[in-house]
């Protein structure tokens, strides 16, 4: 297995060659990397990274009659849908043109869950009871938001406090590495709203994108997500545990375009109501969050509701990449749905289709990955009345090598 990992690792990083984001971290031997970054994909290439990837598709075959204990035998899983993923790149840098349930299932593990205009309009319509003024509901939405937006020049000190508060309650259930450590970058003219890069050793650099208006929930939003008990956390655990102290080598890459992703994505998201439960966020935001921020809380109860109505609208945005990638909808379109069932400024949604148009099907980690994240851990005893466990189920999450279809 060891052998294999090594190959895998090295495989990874040859496939990255070819597209930029598909190497999301890597901090293994200098001497694996390839030295040349930036090549042209042809079929040479093409017959050369699918013949070593079925090559150690058939050597893991051989391992399965093997007498693993239950972390090999996750370890084993988890490589072999790597590798997998892997598989599926190469055959997409080819040419090859997947629909949006077919390229989820085969990077990220996971069927897809359709959800129709019905689905949307009903959330959409109990936001309309509560939201005042006038005009269409995403108009209204957005005025309304503008009340808690953190003027820019605040962002710093709001984004410390929620990363400061993340990372106290974080070390209370889980213990870190000591020399774990980040830095926080503000940045624009990106198509995400934040992102951790991972540089190994248990440093993470943390950027927020300012292109768009950061609004009060979101400070808490990104310091538990990107960070603690977030991404910063995941990949220092997966490190710590996994590759230094076992020395699994396949863990020193992360591979975006992956079934990782989805647990990463998963556990970040889901990792707020946990170190958050309850109404402690919100008391924690009035509190704390508002003043710094300059933001009046007199309607931040209204606010919550909005937002906690707006929940099950992310799901539009999985709608928007199934019919833009299924070649269904055009850009115009996507952005007008967009707009109607996310109820996004236009802007923000130009934004979030650009966020398509690069990450493809990559949209569904954040709100699918949580939902299988939080069933599991929920169905095992993980729940808002038991937070020892949940954190206990957490970390577990966190420090093991995982798969989608393995959670389910």
């Amino acid at each position: 297995m060891n052998k294999i990992a090594e190959e895998y690792v090295k495989l990874a990083l040859n496939i990255g060659r070819y597209d930029k984001d598909f190497i999301d971290a890597y901090y293994g031997p200098e001497s694996w990397r390839p030295q040349q970054d930036s090549v042209v994909f042809n079929e040479s290439v093409y017959e050369q990274l699918n013949s070593k990837v079925n090559s150690l598709l058939d050597e893991m075959e051989s391992l399965s009659v093997y007498n693993a204990t239950e972390l090999e035998k996750l370890r084993y899983r988890y490589l072999y849908k790597q590798l997998l993923a892997c598989k599926t790149k190469i055959f997409m840098l080819n040419g090859v043109s997947l629909s949006f349930d077919e390229e989820a299932r085969a990077l990220y593990d996971t069927d897809v869950p359709a959800h129709d205009e019905k689905f949307f309009k009903s959330a959409i319509e109990e936001l309309d009871k509560v939201l005042p003024g006038k005009g269409t509901i995403a108009e209204r939405v957005q005025k309304f938001k503008e009340r808690f937006r953190i003027p820019e020049e605040r962002l710093k000190s709001v984004f410390d406090a929620a990363i400061k508060e993340c990372r106290e309650r974080t070390l209370k259930n889980i213990q870190l590495p000591p020399t774990e450590n980040f830095t926080v970058e503000f940045v624009k003219n990106k198509p995400w709203g934040a992102y951790n890069w991972y540089k190994g050793n248990f440093y993470s650099v943390i950027q927020v994108n300012t292109d768009l208006p950061v609004y009060i929930d979101r400070a808490v939003d990104l310091a538990a997500h990107e960070g603690y008990p977030g991404h910063h956390v995941y990949n220092a655990l997966l490190e710590w545990n996994l590759y230094r102290q076992k020395e699994w080598v396949e863990f020193s890459v992360y591979v975006l375009f992956s079934p990782q992703s989805l647990i990463a994505e998963g556990t970040a998201n889901y990792g707020i109501q946990v170190a958050f439960p309850g109404n402690e966020r919100i008391k924690f935001e009035k509190e704390v969050l508002f003043p710094l921020a300059g933001l009046d809380s007199n309607q931040a109860e209204l606010y919550y509701k909005v937002l906690e109505l707006q929940k099950n609208l992310s799901y539009a945005g999985n709608e928007a990449a199934r019919n833009f990638i299924d070649g269904k909808w055009n850009e115009q379109q996507a952005v007008d749905w967009l707009v109607k069932y996310s109820l996004r400024s236009k802007e923000s949604a130009m934004k979030y289709l650009d966020f398509i148009k690069q990450y493809r099907t990559y949209v569904i980690n954040y709100n699918v990955g949580q939902d299988i994240i939080k069933n599991y851990i929920e169905r095992n005893g993980g729940t808002e009345n038991n937070p020892t466990k949940r954190w206990e189920l957490f970390k577990y999450l966190l420090s093991t090598p995982q798969t989608p279809g393995g959670l389910k």
